[in-house]
């Protein structure tokens, strides 16, 4: 078998439309387009969301609230899946390699679901407090990372 024997499968081509070739093609004159109007001139284009003169939708829906531009999205694990991982430290680009977070975005925040049994060492940019306490109490240490916006 060779690229030349490749063909298309039945009925993923279609045959070009020719308009405007004659009274005897069914789609001479108008090519098609009907009688008169905007709609049946060359050059014509609707504006996206038109609805023939009716108020958009998009301006009917009342607009509420606002975007926060200066938000921080943290890349969020808990206490709980650190601890059932092998090994015992912890840092935002191990967690990436190991593939359990996928993106950090602002950083890593370590919460304080779950138990720990055994101490761990974690590296994050955000801790919460029984996150803090929890790490503690298993005889681990945690560490804050100051942080710009993390490269991935």
């Amino acid at each position: 078998m060779d690229l030349s024997g490749l063909k298309s499968p039945k009925g993923q081509k279609h045959k070009q439309r020719r308009v405007g070739r004659g009274m005897g093609s069914g789609r001479g004159k108008t090519s098609g387009r009907g009688q008169k109007g905007q709609k049946s001139v060359s050059g014509f284009g609707q504006k996206r969301g038109f609805e023939g003169g009716q108020m958009p939708l998009h301006r009917r829906l009342p607009k509420r609230g606002f975007t926060n531009i200066f938000k921080k999205e943290y890349a969020v694990i808990n206490v709980g899946r650190l601890g059932a991982l092998e090994g015992d430290e912890f840092t935002p680009e191990i967690l990436v390699k190991l593939g359990i977070v996928k993106k950090l975005g602002d950083g890593l925040k370590v919460l304080g679901s779950g138990d720990l049994a055994r101490p761990i060492q974690v590296v994050a940019h955000l801790f919460s407090k029984s996150a803090q306490e929890k790490i503690q109490a298993a005889g681990g240490s945690f560490k804050v990372v100051e942080s710009a916006k993390v490269s991935e």
